[in-house]
């Protein structure tokens, strides 16, 4: 499994709209894409804002490509999440897992 990252920054009032869009629109777009295995948003207050974290799950490099094309470590920022104020980007990074099964 290889999960990928990305990060931004909002403002307080515009970031419930990037985490309804990721719900009601993104996680239905990356379920159709062969590969992928799960997606997760999480959200946390800043003094100045909020911090919008997304992980996504894949089986290979090779889903990931289907995704973000040919270089998997490539931000892809939607147009919801370029639309917010404040919206500086942390570039996307991926790690790679093992058969290492965390403890329930």
């Amino acid at each position: 499994m290889v999960a990928r990252y990305w990060s931004a920054r909002a403002t307080a009032d515009k970031a419930p709209a990037y985490v309804a869009f990721f719900r009601d629109q993104l996680v239905p777009q990356l379920r159709g894409i062969e590969g992928h295995l799960g997606a997760l948003v999480f959200d946390r207050a800043l003094p100045d804002g909020v911090e919008i974290t997304v992980l996504t799950f894949w089986a290979s490099p090779e889903a990931i490509a289907r995704f973000a094309g040919a270089t998997p470590d490539r931000a892809v920022v939607e147009p919801e999440a370029r639309a917010l104020p404040k919206a500086t980007t942390t570039p996307s990074g991926t790690s790679r897992s093992g058969s290492t099964r965390l403890p329930r």
